[in-house]
């Protein structure tokens, strides 16, 4: 089972992918049809859209997974698949492929949670993660800080009362005239900016490990308007105090949670993650107690299939398999 050959196939949103991954931390392929072009005209993504898309794209993605690999289906061990959390419509698509093929290919079905695929996307590397670890998963949907002691021993800590990160700074992206997808576009701004510029509030939650954005989110709303139309620097100057804000609120929660769990390994894991302003405070606050940080590739935080076949192995090797019954569960937690 250490060796296991995992296909793992990812729908949730508006990304199509396959990917092939070797015992768990090898990456033999990962193809990803992207829609995002797509829906930039929208200002977001379009359910009804990404389902269709998503139709057409599976089973040439699937094709072109296999094929990078060098393998068939005859090769894998099992099938993993993205049943949840995300779009109903796309992750229907997803889950029908991969019954599908698993039926037909005579292999296990791995129904695998999407926000377990972003935390085991850590693990694709010769060198992963050490339990017991702090993870912070900081997504456009999920700003949840948890403990663990093994691949699914988890202990959710806290977690956003209101907005995510991620939505946070698409809503402040268009906020400032930004296009979608917003948390790239604020981070290329951000740059540009005076991180002092423009005075922000952090808030503070009941729960020692909980996040709050919307007032925040609200404050630079609110300073856009009072400053009338934003010439470039304005923005740029805006952009930067907001993203240090969120990223101040994520790093001090994180440290206080991991000094308090007596850790030293913290994690990061969600498209956020792949923010270079959060990867540094992030470390800045980590280094001097000794805790050590890890994060995977860009191209790995944001939604794509590698992830989900590791996260498939873990499971795999658990045990733990899925029936063709399996269904879709849009809102589907991870604690």
């Amino acid at each position: 089972m250490a060796d296991s050959l995992i296909l793992g196939i990812e729908s949730s949103c508006d990304e199509t992918a396959a990917a092939v991954v070797a015992g768990g931390r090898r990456v033999l392929s990962n193809v990803i049809a992207s829609q995002v072009d797509l829906h930039r005209k929208y200002g977001g993504v379009v359910p009804e859209i990404a389902s269709r898309k998503h139709l057409e794209a599976v089973l040439p993605t699937v094709r072109e997974a296999l094929s990078t690999a060098g393998v068939t289906l005859a090769d894998l061990d099992a099938v993993a698949v993205t049943y949840g959390p995300g779009l109903v419509g796309a992750l229907l698509v997803g889950l029908s492929a991969g019954k599908a093929i698993a039926y037909a290919a005579r292999k296990p079905l791995i129904g695998v949670n999407h926000l377990h695929g972003h935390i085991a996307a850590n693990f694709l590397t010769d060198d992963p993660p050490a339990f017991p670890l702090v993870c912070l998963v900081v997504s456009g949907g999920h700003t949840d800080l948890i403990y663990m002691t093994g691949p699914q021993e988890m202990e959710l800590l806290g977690r956003t009362r209101d907005d995510a990160a991620g939505e946070a700074f698409d809503k402040v992206a268009r906020s400032v005239g930004l296009g979608y997808p917003g948390g790239p576009q604020v981070e290329r701004l951000a740059r540009l900016g005076d991180p002092e510029a423009v005075p922000l509030p952090v808030a503070h939650t009941e729960g020692p490990y909980d996040f709050s954005f919307s007032g925040l989110k609200t404050a630079v709303l609110q300073y856009a308007q009072k400053a009338g139309p934003l010439n470039d620097q304005q923005r740029a100057d805006l952009a930067a105090s907001f993203q240090r804000a969120v990223t101040r609120a994520l790093a001090e929660k994180t440290l206080k949670a991991a000094l308090e769990k007596g850790v030293r390994q913290v994690i990061l894991a969600g498209g956020v993650a792949a923010n270079g302003a959060l990867r540094q405070a992030m470390a800045d606050a980590l280094a001097p107690h000794g805790i050590r940080l890890s994060y995977p590739a860009p191209a790995l935080c944001t939604d794509n299939a590698a992830m989900i076949a590791a996260a498939g192995h873990q499971l795999y090797t658990a045990g733990i398999r899925h029936g063709l019954d399996l269904n879709a569960v849009p809102s589907l937690g991870l604690l």
